[in-house]
């Protein structure tokens, strides 16, 4: 469910506002907008989180570049200003160096002669060109002088990389959170507005914690005013799922969404159905163990939201995989007998596309009876059952299309006609023609659009099946390098060969199937499923004000 929302309007005395702000983030209940604070104390904290990040990218890029020679642990901390500084001077000296470098290789041809000796002849009139052949301007310096400051330019770079290399990136990592409060207190005092000696600031705070808010208020000497939303307020969303689904917070947190506050919390369908379309879309029951086993041994450093939802996902690719017994492209002999693998492998592939328009209309359908169930008793309520109607009616026209079905059944043309009287009769109330009359000149394509929904969901075969084929090309391809015809050493180095086949083809195969998984069953939820549920994803996540490591 979205929890309601309550604004709220707090006021305390001028004298106390930074301790009424303090413990308003000890509380951590309420929102503020943070995000629109931009004075001067909220930048120069901005500047030093910005600051130590650019410290932290120094470091790390250090090391990665020392890497093979072995780069050094961390030995000493440093402050970000002395990082900074060590930063600027290797870019400094590899700058300068670069610049000499092309410098000399300008005037190397010419050899190494004295530049101040052949100006002061050449001022004096005296003719070198039989003598050598001098450059047109001559150099700074002789060419043993500039390599010599280029081998000391190169020193410098190579001695600041290696402090950089040393200087302790977890020390300065640790103090972001502390940059990160100081940056939301100084947007809340900014946020906090005076008038004579009262102090006011107003945010949002979940209807369930305005108790814990009252009282605190009444210990503190503040003056609250709470109050439900009016008409053009956009609170904040916070989601409760019920708690089995509670992980899915940390995906919509991680893709950025949260639905309006007026909209529905879908949760629930969400993490069922993206299950499913994880597992059709990896396709491989491997490839799911490889994914569960990463994710136990991650165990200790993934959020436990992350650590259930990554579980539940590749267990269910697992399930997949043994119903339909495909292990790194191939089959294990003893279960190709099993109804589910015989079922879904048939040779015309039209079970796996039956599957996927079935999946797609029960999720679409699950939507619109959602919304008219929500609905009831008002009439627009039937216009949505309608919807479902349209979407089985274009579920038996697709199936029907692509010759699994050998036509359309009678008592489908029924279901239609009732399904487009509902539609049309109900979708718009007789009171709401002149504002919203000319949406109905547009549900003859809203009606076509959901045959075009429900075939999207074929993806899931064919994307799916993609990543079963290019795991068996790959099999095939590190196979057929090993052959009883070939000497016994060459079987051996074709056998090496095979290994790394194998490895880099399923490695890149994997991260392929984990790329179809971030657009395909997203979209599939977000896009087709939340147009016909009404979930625009519109809102903005509820952010309490509170400090960042708790």
């Amino acid at each position: 469910m979205i929890v309601r929302m309550n604004h709220l309007d707090l006021l305390c005395v001028v004298s106390d506002r930074e301790a009424t702000l303090e413990r308003l983030r000890d509380l951590g209940v309420v929102h503020l907008d943070l995000a629109s604070a931009a004075g001067a104390s909220v930048a120069a904290a901005r500047s030093d989180a910005e600051d130590a990040e650019k410290a932290v990218r120094a470091i790390r890029k250090a090391r990665r570049e020392l890497a093979a020679g072995g780069a050094p642990s961390a030995t000493h901390s440093s402050s970000v200003a002395d990082v900074l500084k060590l930063a600027e001077g290797m870019e400094t000296a590899k700058n300068s160096a670069d610049e000499l470098s092309r410098t000399i290789a300008t005037y190397e041809p010419y050899g190494d002669f004295d530049p101040e000796l052949a100006r002061r002849l050449l001022e004096k009139g005296i003719d070198l060109s039989s003598v050598a052949e001098l450059p047109d301007p001559l150099p700074p310096k002789r060419l043993s002088a500039m390599k010599a400051d280029l081998a000391a330019l190169e020193r410098t770079a190579a001695d600041d990389k290696v402090a950089l290399a040393s200087c302790d990136d977890a020390a300065i990592m640790a103090s972001c959170p502390g940059l990160s409060d100081r940056i939301a207190f100084a947007a809340a005092e900014e946020l906090m507005s005076q008038c004579g000696e009262i102090a006011y600031i107003s945010g949002w705070i979940p209807a369930v914690k305005t108790g814990l808010l009252r009282e605190e208020a009444a210990k503190s000497g503040w003056g609250l005013l709470v109050r439900d939303p009016v008409e053009g307020e956009v609170p904040p969303t916070l989601v409760e799922p019920p708690k089995f689904f509670r992980p899915m917070k940390a995906l919509f947190a991680g893709l950025g969404i949260a639905p309006a506050y007026t909209e529905s919390d879908v949760s629930v369908p969400f993490m069922c159905y993206f299950a499913l379309f994880f597992a059709m879309l990896v396709g491989d029951g491997a490839y799911g163990a490889i994914f569960l086993v990463g994710t136990l041994l991650a165990r200790k450093k993934l959020p436990r939201s992350w650590f259930i939802l990554l579980t539940t996902f590749s267990l269910s690719t697992v399930v997949w995989g043994l119903l339909s017994n495909t292990w790194f492209g191939a089959q294990i002999p003893w279960c190709r007998d099993w109804p589910t693998v015989k079922w879904l492998g048939d040779v015309t592939y039209h079970n796996m596309m039956l599957l996927c328009f079935t999946i797609g209309a029960s999720h679409l359908m699950l939507a619109r009876i959602w919304n008219g169930t929500c609905r009831l008793p008002d009439s627009t309520a039937i216009a949505e059952f309608g919807w479902a109607g349209v979407l089985l009616f274009m579920y038996l026209v697709t199936n029907s299309i692509v010759g699994i079905f050998p036509g359309i059944p009678s008592w489908g043309y029924w279901v239609f006609g009732v399904a487009l009287v509902c539609v049309f009769g109900f979708s718009v109330k007789p009171s709401e023609l002149r504002t919203r009359g000319a949406e109905l000149g547009m549900l003859p394509l809203n009606v076509m659009s959901a045959l075009g929904d429900i075939i999207s969901y074929v993806r899931l075969f064919a994307v799916g099946l993609a990543s079963v084929k290019v795991a068996e090309n790959f099999n095939n391809m590190a196979t057929g390098l090993v052959s009883g015809e070939n000497a016994l050493w060459l079987n051996a180095l074709m056998s090496v060969a095979m290994v790394a086949i194998l490895v880099v083809g399923h490695g890149l195969n994997l991260a392929m199937a984990a790329l179809s998984i971030l657009v395909h069953a997203v979209r599939l939820n977000t896009l087709e499923f939340s147009n016909h549920k009404g979930v625009s994803w519109a809102g903005y996540q509820f952010r309490p004000f509170r400090k960042f490591n708790t």
